[in-house]
């Protein structure tokens, strides 16, 4: 959800509107780097930095597996997070998709992840990573709204599970991620005429959420919060730097399309940014001038500089792309940089929206909307940082940091 999907169709989404008329609404949050799910859901959530809570990209560097693992485990986050604060006071917590809770200790869990060898499938790494117990009865209860991980079927599932949860089992914390207008963007568009359907739907989707809370006779001490974690930019050009590598030695592809582990040089892409790793390479000079010379490249930033701003501290360079073009990891292409065939869309790697890129881009902000008993009504707050909400939550929800955080809690939102 990006800024501009309230500033322009408020009008249309009645429960949305309901929620900024009686909240606070912080028009525009700048994202983090790079603006990816994976790594935005963590800082939601530890109020840290990528460099910080270790989770710098959607997937992890495998440069030998055509579908990489992702970041599905809470093992990965290197430090504290809000539903570990809720829980040590011994308070219930529930999360519906929210990226990187795999394995987590939280009280009802769904999590995010898919079967990604041959010798497992969906239920098994499902009952894995989530709460066993809780997972098979809600399958058994609402599986029949879904189809595989098809959209909008499985937003409807996941509400039903949300929905049936805060009815009864009324957690202090509940978190909840809705991937349908993502899905829709990045097939469709990003102003396309199916990203606008999800929205309504997803608009639907908060209302039965907040009808809930009124079943459960806690919506008068519920407080809301309706964020975006990123917005979307539209493409028509791949850029795949690991072709461009391979045509000069630095590395080598594979039949798959993949990379054999004796890469010198490697580029693990974020969408419309990518890390570049080096190993026992000296030409940086021969590298950074591909870099700032290939077509569809906006900006190079040392390691430091991508530490500096938040990113992974390991790479060599980190590349954005100029917006219309987004990077890969593949191999195997006719060209370093190549269109996008329209009736590639839908396929791995091949979309009509991304994002990843850089938070500064124009026109690239997401939104923030807080409503409920501890805030202001009918108050804006003009801009804010991603980072600035884990801080704001733990202070609805009376809990601390151990730890001194990079953002603040937005005061001005509570009475």
């Amino acid at each position: 959800m990006g800024s501009r999907d309230l500033d322009e169709h408020l009008d249309e989404l009645p429960n949305l509107r309901r929620l900024v008329v009686t909240g606070t609404r912080v028009r525009q949050v700048r994202g983090i780097y790079p603006t990816l799910t994976y790594p935005s859901h963590t800082t939601i959530i530890t109020g840290q930095y990528p460099r910080e809570h270790g989770i710098v990209n959607n997937t992890k560097r495998q440069s030998q597996r055509p579908s990489p693992d992702w970041y599905w485990y809470q093992r990965d986050v290197q430090v504290p997070t809000l539903y570990d604060l809720v829980r040590q006071q011994h308070q219930k917590t529930a999360a519906f998709l929210w990226p990187v809770t795999a394995g987590s200790r939280i009280s009802y869990n769904l999590a995010e992840i898919f079967p990604n060898r041959i010798w497992t499938n969906q239920v098994l790494v499902s009952l894995k990573a989530s709460s066993p117990a809780f997972l098979l009865r809600m399958n058994q209860k609402y599986g029949h709204l879904r189809r595989g991980i098809q959209q909008p079927e499985l937003d409807n599932f996941i509400t039903a599970c949300a929905v049936d949860t805060l009815t009864h089992k009324r957690p202090q914390l509940t978190l909840i991620h809705l991937v349908d207008m993502d899905s829709m963007r990045h097939r469709y568009g990003v102003r396309s005429d199916e990203a606008m359907a999800a929205l309504k739907r997803l608009d639907e989707r908060v209302g039965q959420l907040i009808d809930a809370t009124i079943a459960a006779g806690t919506f008068g001490e519920t407080n809301f919060a309706i964020l975006g974690d990123h917005y979307q930019i539209n493409v028509d050009h791949m850029i795949h730097l690991n072709q461009a590598f391979a045509d000069r030695g630095w590395l080598t592809p594979t039949k798959e399309g993949t990379v054999k582990p004796d890469w010198h040089v490697w580029a693990k892409s974020c969408d419309g940014c990518t890390y570049v790793y080096t190993r026992n390479f000296a030409d940086t000079k021969r590298l950074h001038d591909l870099l700032t010379q290939t077509e569809g490249v906006e900006r190079v930033l040392t390691g430091q500089e991508a530490a500096d701003r938040g990113a992974d501290p390991t790479c060599q360079w980190l590349v954005e792309a100029q917006a219309g073009y987004y990077f890969t990891d593949e191999t195997h292409r006719p060209a370093v940089v190549e269109a996008v065939d329209p009736a590639s869309l839908g396929q791995p790697d091949r979309y009509h929206g991304v994002h990843g890129y850089d938070p500064d881009k124009p026109g690239y902000t997401t939104t923030l909307v807080l409503a409920g008993p501890a805030i202001k009504g009918g108050h804006t707050i003009e801009h804010a940082d991603l980072i600035d909400e884990a801080p704001t939550f733990a202070k609805l929800l009376g809990v601390t940091f151990p730890e001194p955080l990079p953002g603040h809690a937005l005061l001005e939102a509570f009475k």
